[in-house]
């Protein structure tokens, strides 16, 4: 499971003021729902003025998550590093770590997540301040049971049921946010993805294709709506932006395949697949700040 990545930015210059290692928690966001990708960056900084080499096979950087009042988030694994990296004096690297898969954080409250990293040539251990996270619930708007299409190969003749459902959530009282939850019934898959903004007043339109993937069409700004495609692993695998010349619709056909009708598409930055390509793996090539 490939959840961590290295990006290197190299520094011009660092103050020498100090010489040490530090490590520092950054996220995109600060609120999750249950079961939502918890993508964290653990930013090391190397003033120490000697070189430091961090092996992909050793066990030197390690996460705890905590609540208010004690608990602590169960954690199932360490993240795994998949690439080894040295780091020189001056320079910094930002690892990038999904934390979902490594701790179980179904409970919604306010959390803290600490890194701490093991330097090797020192024999020492280096924690970050406290990064606060909330786990919050978003409020359901729709939902619908499907069958899992069979993979090659599989003989099971009972099909696989999962739930669909759409859920809002109000991130930091600001705008809310349009997401997509799977689950099972036996509860072993929770996943959620963050489709994109919503306005308030709009009222998402969803369906389930015979492929079993989810079409979902919302108004995201006052004379635009967002289209995107799910499948039954909660992936978005599409997603295109339409201007309100006429309000677009999705419309089945005969084969049970969704086409949208009305509007007019516009090529956004956003779109799924891009219009240009990229590069798509979790390591990129070093570069200046």
């Amino acid at each position: 499971m490939k959840n961590a990545g290295i990006l290197f930015l190299l520094i011009a210059s660092l103050s020498r003021l100090s010489a040490q290692v530090t490590v520092e928690i950054m996220t995109d966001q600060d609120q999750f729902l249950p079961g939502e990708a918890i993508r964290v960056i653990a930013r090391v900084t190397n003033r120490s003025g000697q070189t430091l080499r961090f092996a992909h096979d050793q066990p030197w950087l390690k996460f705890v998550v905590q609540a208010n009042g004690g608990y602590v988030g169960l954690k199932t694994s360490e993240p795994t590093i998949d690439e080894g990296f040295t780091l020189e004096s001056s320079e910094r690297a930002d690892v990038k770590v999904n934390l979902a898969p490594y701790f179980q954080l179904g409970r919604p409250g306010h959390y803290q997540v600490i890194a701490s990293i093991n330097v090797p040539e020192w024999k020492r251990q280096i924690r970050s301040d406290p990064k606060s996270i909330d786990v919050i619930n978003g409020a359901r708007l729709w939902q619908q049971e499907f069958g899992v299409p069979k993979s090659p190969g599989d003989t099971n003749n009972v099909p696989e049921m999962r739930l669909y459902a759409l859920q809002e959530a109000n991130y930091l009282r600001s705008h809310l946010i349009l997401y997509v939850q799977v689950t099972d019934s036996a509860g072993k898959i929770n996943k959620v993805q963050p489709i994109g903004p919503m306005i308030s007043f709009g009222q998402p339109e969803a369906k389930v294709d015979k492929f079993s993937n989810l079409h979902v069409l919302y108004q995201n700004g006052p004379h635009s709506f967002s289209y995107t495609i799910t499948t039954p692993d909660c992936e978005i695998i599409a997603r295109q932006t339409y201007e309100y010349t006429s309000r677009p619709r999705m419309v089945p056909d005969a084969d049970g395949k969704i086409t949208i009708e009305g509007g007019t598409r516009q090529i956004s930055r956003d779109d799924i697949p891009s219009s240009k390509s990229s590069a798509g793996n979790n390591v990129s090539a070093p570069r200046l700040p």
